[in-house]
């Protein structure tokens, strides 16, 4: 079954998109294009809360973004590696929903399995388009249009910024849906993501928006050239 989308977004945790940027897939929903999720892991090692009570709270920020539809490919946490089985089954993903665009983490991060999930997201994005792979198993071939990665703990010079002035707000309530993760409860432990991380990414947001004239703004990086279609549409 054919359900495509206009915006697929990988995640090797549950809250990795909405960090890196749900403000884009926010402002691009209220625009009336689908987005899909899809978490590569229950993130089942995490330090805090549980894996059902993480998967509430990842369908519960999915739904303060707009978003109808996420999906878990339920690999290992920690144990990510780009080998067949988990490329064939994020090709499965791809050619199932059929995106213009798609998104992954940027291949520099703290967390090994961010990285990680870069590079087998790029390997699937490759090998989706390839008529013969997995034929009659993992659906017809299809090529995604542009691959861009967003950052998650990374600081780097954006390639892009896109302004989410508008979503900010909804951006920052999803990540307020994971209390587990970001919130010191009784029981808890001390993370980097209880340390206050969401003003953290609020500030960083910022800044990026700064850059280009906004009030906030989330930035990413591309392997490959942007096209420009006109010199002057969109200039300030």
């Amino acid at each position: 079954m054919v359900e495509t989308c206009d915006l697929l977004a990988f995640g090797a945790h549950p809250d990795d998109v909405e960090i890196g940027m749900g403000g884009t897939i926010a402002k691009y929903v209220r625009r009336g294009y689908r987005a899909v999720i899809c978490d590569l892991t229950k993130a089942e090692l995490s330090s805090n809360g549980t894996v059902d009570e993480r998967q509430k709270e990842a369908a519960e920020a999915a739904r303060r973004l707009g978003v109808s539809e996420r999906l878990n490919l339920e690999l290992p946490d920690r144990g990510l590696s780009v080998e067949e089985e988990a490329i064939r089954r994020i090709v499965a993903v791809i050619r199932r929903y059929r995106p213009r665009v798609v998104f992954a983490p940027y291949w520099e991060d703290r967390h090994p399995d961010h990285g990680q999930c870069a590079r087998l997201v790029e390997e699937a994005v490759f090998s989706a388009g390839i008529r013969r792979y997995g034929a009659g198993e993992l659906g017809d071939a299809h090529r995604v249009r542009s691959v861009y990665y967003y950052m998650i703990n990374a600081f780097c010079r954006p390639h892009v910024l896109i302004d989410i002035s508008e979503t900010v707000h909804d951006k920052l309530a999803s990540l307020r849906a994971y209390e587990s993760q970001f919130e010191k409860r009784p029981g808890s432990v001390e993370t980097p993501l209880t340390n206050n991380y969401i003003e953290m990414i609020e500030s960083r947001e910022r800044w990026f928006g700064q850059q280009i004239g906004a009030a906030y703004a989330e930035g990413f990086l591309t392997k490959t050239p942007i096209h420009l279609f006109d010199l002057f549409e969109g200039a300030r």
